[in-house]
């Protein structure tokens, strides 16, 4: 019976250790997705960060890669860029700088970003995530 005990005891044991090295592994994946969600379908951050084609359609293979802006301001506004940066792995920012900027609406220099960039003001997890999932897309 102690052997049967032990035997379970160190079968618990080795179960839950393996739990543990899975376990941010899985939760980096729902980041990751979840991040996903956020920069497709709710920020639309491709409609400005991503070329299209002639038919309107994004190019495969350079999704928010930065892309000249289809559209400006009927009135001048001041800043206004007409040429979007890549954002796809996020380079040149740390996570820790990414997150701030998508959580404060202050990039590195504590300015506000050129328009038409809203300052976002995301929750620390939603940004962590978008930040996870741009960081886990390749840099062209």
């Amino acid at each position: 019976m102690a052997r049967m005990i032990a035997l379970l005891g160190v079968l618990f044991l080795t179960v839950s250790m393996a739990g543990a090295r899975s376990w941010p592994t899985a939760n980096k994946a729902r980041l990751i997705t979840h991040g996903k969600y956020l920069v497709t379908r709710v920020a639309m951050c491709g409609d400005c960060h991503s070329p299209r084609n002639q038919q309107g359609k994004d190019i495969p293979g350079r999704e928010l890669q930065g892309s000249v802006l289809e559209f400006h301001p009927l009135h001048p506004v001041p800043g206004w860029v007409a040429v979007t940066p890549p954002i796809a792995g996020l380079e040149g920012w740390t996570r820790s700088q990414a997150v701030h900027f998508l959580m404060t609406g202050l990039d590195r220099s504590n300015k506000h970003p050129s328009p038409p960039m809203p300052p976002y003001r995301l929750s620390h997890h939603d940004a962590e995530a978008v930040v996870a999932y741009l960081k886990s897309l390749p840099a062209h």
